[in-house]
């Protein structure tokens, strides 16, 4: 039986919200609404919603300062739902612990995917389990070892790191400069270069068809996202 939420939109478009309400009620969630920033945090704090989905362009406030104290007061999943598809904001928005981002025009198929992912991410304590199974790979946390059908595969250090680091987050997209703070340190949160060779190396060992990858894959200029369920296309 699918997982039913408490699901929180906050958006300034009357129309835009009537369309998410419909779908989300239609796959059984209970849902709020709220047309700024100041009725969506208030909301945030009553109803303690499990996912809010949050547009950007809001008319009191931008919906970036919003992120951290939502997660803060409710501790909810954030999902942006936004028409600002420049890369930077994208990068912005997971850099301040957004969940995923979906761009506008959107389809609410793709939302309630992504909610559903939300969701099941949730129920296994935030996605952090010691293991996780995505096909044919499995990367244990906790013995920091990796097989592929059944073989241990043997990684460099980097590697296994930035492998660990879309583990622990899985299906999620995390940015070229949350890995490389966490696997090479602050300092080098600007070399996407280093991040590029060690991926390339994670694929070589790790996916059936480096060209088509299906395991780790890329979302242009913002991160890389590790594939829980491989099937999806990436590059």
């Amino acid at each position: 039986m699918p997982q039913t939420a408490r699901i929180l939109v906050i958006e300034d478009d009357a129309h835009i919200r009537r369309l998410l309400r419909a779908a989300l009620q239609r796959a059984g969630h209970e849902v709020t609404e709220a047309g700024s920033a100041r009725e969506g945090l208030s909301l945030a704090d009553i109803e303690k919603p499990e996912v809010v989905l949050l547009d950007l362009g809001l008319p009191d406030r931008d919906g970036l300062e919003l992120i951290q104290p939502i997660k803060q007061r409710s501790g909810a999943t954030v999902l942006v739902v936004s028409a600002r598809d420049d890369t930077a904001e994208k990068v912005a928005a997971l850099d301040l612990s957004a969940d995923d981002y979906v761009t506008k025009p959107f389809d609410t198929e793709e939302v309630l995917a992504r909610v559903r992912t939300a969701l099941r991410h949730r129920l296994s304590g935030n996605g952090e389990q010691d293991r996780i199974d995505a096909g044919n790979i499995r990367i244990d946390l906790a013995h920091r070892r990796v097989t592929r059908d059944g073989d241990e595969v043997h990684l460099t250090p980097k590697e296994y790191g930035i492998l660990a680091e879309l583990a622990r987050r899985p299906d999620r997209v995390i940015s070229h400069a949350q890995l490389l703070k966490a696997v090479w340190g602050p300092a080098h949160e600007d070399r996407v270069d280093y991040l590029r060779i060690a991926v390339r190396g994670l694929r070589q060992k790790l996916e059936q068809d480096t060209s088509r990858p299906r395991l780790i894959v890329n979302e242009l200029a913002v991160g890389y996202r590790l594939l829980a369920r491989p099937g999806a296309e990436g590059t």
